[in-house]
């Protein structure tokens, strides 16, 4: 069928993804669509698969310029005509592009949100066949999302505008529930054909730490990933550029990209990390959205994000090529009252006081469900998939927590212990952090503890024989496990809830999964191919990715060089057989790339 030859010819791959197929078809029909797909499932192909087959331009709206240069250079590069409008364009580029899109030169057009609106953006639009409209990164749109954009909401009236109703398309890689009728509704999506693959990467390990030391633990980390590619994300700019000039001294080739960048040097440190001229980028949130940087093997958040949503989505950027990767959280208490602080002073002069506090109290709840995910002794992967709302099962052998060795431990009488501090002190009619329950459970002699009488509580110093982070750790549990609840007052206090009564008479004992030992060493990869022919071809990759002037992995991302080093082609036709090469890329390399094979053969 025709779309499997355009699969082939312009991305080299033999058989579509999971969803793909159903909504290539259904956008070709002339239904709306909306994919809910995982960072590296695909999505892109999705659409770009009818732009090629239906008549007339695609217009994919998308919010950030580096996502739309990315895409356009890997289109270009494939065959395939592409370009992007946006406020990087000088005003005689972004006329030159708009006067050959009218005229039908590009099968698909990238567009800034913000340009929806403008005169000449509209004019334009009126006078051409529009085969697709593509909202890609849709959850913008939602105000009950992570990323909401205001410029989103005027995506409706745009389309509402235009003479004939093209087919719509809404994509994105996160998404409640919640979310999704937000995106239906808000973009007027008539009966959508809806795909949700799944949220689970396999290829990905996903780890949190707890060091006494961050720094110290980044350089560890450091270690592990010699030579490769990777993201450090940071919560404040001062993180960003602490933690970069750190890893500068120590050698490591970092560069970084906060918003306090001029936009000259943000442009820099981003091609340097693009094109592999620095290998590490430490960054805000700031960065990486829409990035198709398919070579980036680790993500380490150097803080906790906000919400479950951002570190998905931002841990997603590594292993795009289906390589195994990972993701490492390094967690520690002050992130929650960083992020509580940042939640607080966020300000939005589009929305009411209502609105603004309706959002604020949801990024609580998020952030509550983040900081769950930082603490549980479960599988990471189970309790990320569950908040997407999929079942998976309890151990997936590829997270620190399944890895770790964990045992069930009966803690009864620890349970009943904090609970007992939780009354007599709301008997008092008092409300304290979780880190004062701990204090006066182990019998702190601090100032404050005699100045708020607290020291005259009958639970006082009954844990003074356990360590704070032990005692800490149930509390931990108890929240998570609604024994009790942290509120959201002038500080953030722990309260009892109505499953507070089942701890002091419990039914059955209760019971918490504890580290057998805090850390396992994970084993090494196994390398999959030779080195010294995965070098020659990197080599050769680099070469022609710089007289190009575009990053390596548009020539050929990392997992299709492995797959050349895997099979060893000899013939034009075996070339083609490699995942990622089409036919446009075999005329282009193929013979170069066959003949440093045969040459590093001949070597052996």
């Amino acid at each position: 069928m025709e779309k499997n030859r355009l699969l082939k010819q312009y991305f080299g791959h033999s058989a579509f993804r999971e969803g793909q197929e159903e909504l290539i078809d259904n956008l070709v029909k002339g239904n709306d669509v909306m994919g809910i797909m995982p960072t590296g499932a695909g999505k892109s192909v999705c659409y770009q698969i009818p732009a090629l087959l239906l008549e007339g331009t695609a217009i994919v709206i998308s919010p950030l310029i580096s996502l739309m240069k990315d895409q356009v250079n890997s289109l270009t590069e494939a065959g395939i005509s592409a370009a992007f409008l946006n406020s990087s364009l000088a005003q005689w580029e972004y006329y030159d592009v708009l006067k050959q899109a009218e005229q039908g030169r590009y099968k698909i057009l990238y567009v800034a949100p913000e340009r929806l609106g403008t005169e000449n953006f509209i004019e334009f639009a009126k006078s051409v066949r529009i085969s697709l409209v593509i909202v890609d990164e849709a959850h913008c749109v939602s105000q009950w999302g992570q990323d909401f954009r205001p410029s989103y909401l005027k995506i409706a009236d745009f389309i509402n505008a235009l003479p004939k109703r093209p087919v719509v398309g809404a994509f994105t890689a996160t998404a409640t529930k919640q979310v999704r009728d937000d995106i239906i509704n808000i973009l007027q999506l008539k009966k959508p054909f809806v795909v949700t693959t799944g949220f689970d990467r396999k290829n990905l390990y996903f780890e949190v730490r707890k060091p006494k030391d961050k720094t110290a633990e980044l350089l560890k980390l450091m270690e592990r990933y010699k030579n490769q590619s990777g993201i450090v994300y940071c919560i404040s700019r001062k993180s960003v550029e602490e933690v970069c000039q750190r890893l500068c001294e120590e050698g490591y080739d970092a560069t970084r990209y906060h918003a306090g960048l001029s936009d000259n040097e943000r442009r820099i440190n981003q091609e340097d990390f693009i094109f592999d001229r620095k290998r590490i980028m430490v960054a805000t949130n700031a960065f990486g959205m829409g990035i198709d940087k398919s070579n980036v093997s680790f993500v380490i958040h150097y803080n906790m994000p906000k919400n479950i949503e951002s570190y998905y989505q931002e841990a997603g950027r590594a292993g795009r090529d289906g390589a195994p990767a990972e993701c490492v959280l390094l967690y520690a208490k002050r992130d929650v009252r960083s992020n509580e602080f940042l939640i607080d002073q966020t300000e939005n002069s589009r929305l009411d006081e209502e609105q603004a506090e309706k959002i604020k109290e949801l990024d609580r709840i998020r952030l509550k469900q983040m900081t769950f995910y930082s603490t549980t002794s479960d599988c990471l992967r189970q309790f990320m998939l569950k908040y997407f709302g999929e079942r998976a099962p309890d151990h997936c052998g590829n997270c620190s927590n399944c890895n770790a060795g964990y045992e069930m431990v009966d803690v009864t009488v620890e349970a009943q212990k904090i609970v007992s501090c939780v009354y007599r002190l709301e008997q008092r009619n008092r409300h304290v952090r979780a880190s004062t329950i701990v204090e006066i459970l182990r019998g702190s002699r601090s100032s404050r503890m005699a100045t708020n009488g607290f020291d005259t509580l009958s639970t006082f110093g009954i844990m003074k024989e356990s360590n704070t982070s032990a005692i800490r750790r149930i509390v931990d549990f108890l929240i998570r496990e609604n024994y009790l609840a942290e509120i959201e007052e002038e500080i953030r206090v722990v309260n009892l809830t109505e499953k507070s009564r089942s701890v002091i008479k419990p039914a059955a004992p209760i019971k918490m999964k504890v580290p057998i030992i805090e850390e396992k060493p994970k084993e090494e990869k196994l390398q999959p191919v030779n080195d010294s022919l995965m070098d020659k071809l990197k080599q050769l990759r680099l070469k022609i990715a710089n007289s190009e002037r575009v990053p390596a992995y548009v020539i050929f991302t990392d997992a299709a060089l492995m797959d050349m080093c895997r099979k060893l082609p000899k013939t034009k036709a075996e070339f083609l057989g490699i995942s990622g090469v089409g036919e446009t890329k075999l005329n282009k390399y193929g013979e170069k790339f066959l003949a440093a094979i045969k040459q590093w053969e001949d070597e052996q």
